[in-house]
C-alpha cells in the first residue's frame, strides 16, 4: 500500500481507538493486513525507476499521507488529538519506515524490516493497484463515519 493509504487507515484507528496500548498494535498490524492485499505503491516496477524517481515519488507520498490524514481529522473526527493521530499514524507504516534505510541506503542494520515485509506484500499494477486503495479507504471512512 502506499504510505498514504497506511496513513489514512492510522488516522481511523486513532480516531476510533482512544487507548494507544490498543491502536498503536492495531495499526502495526494493520500495516500487515493491507499490504496483504494487492495493492499498488511508490515502489512497484521499481527496477523501471531511477533511484531519484523512486526517492521523490516516495517523499511525496509521505506528504500527501500526512496532509490528507489532517484533513480527514479536521473534517470528520475534529475531537481526535493530532500528535496521538501522528503517533498512531507512524506506527501504521512501521514496517515501511524500518524498510527505508535497507531499501534505499542498503543499510545492512535494517534488511531484517525488508525481508519480513516481502513476506506478505502483494503487489499489483496500476490502475487496479490503486482502484483497490481507494475503494479500501473510502469504504473503512464511511464505517467509520456511519458506524463507530
Amino acid at each position: 500500500m502506499t504510505a498514504t493509504t497506511h496513513a489514512l487507515i492510522g488516522t481511523i484507528i486513532a480516531a476510533k481507538i482512544g487507548n494507544p496500548a490498543l491502536a498503536i498494535p492495531i495499526a502495526i498490524a494493520s500495516h500487515i493486513a493491507a499490504d496483504a492485499i494487492p495493492h499498488w505503491d511508490t515502489a512497484t516496477n521499481r527496477k523501471k525507476k531511477t533511484f531519484k524517481k523512486l526517492f521523490i515519488h516516495s517523499l511525496i507520498d509521505v506528504i500527501l499521507g500526512f496532509a490528507l490524514s489532517y484533513l480527514l481529522i479536521f473534517l470528520f473526527f475534529p475531537q481526535t488529538n493530532l500528535a496521538y493521530t501522528f503517533s498512531v499514524i507512524l506506527a501504521s507504516q512501521f514496517f515501511d519506515w524500518a524498510t527505508a534505510p535497507y531499501y534505499f541506503f542498503k543499510i545492512k542494520a535494517f534488511k531484517w524490516a525488508y525481508s519480513f515485509q516481502k513476506l506478505f506484500d502483494n503487489d499489483l499494477d496500476l490502475p487496479w493497484g490503486l482502484v483497490i486503495q481507494v475503494i479500501l479507504l473510502l469504504s473503512l471512512v464511511f464505517a467509520a463515519v456511519k458506524f463507530f
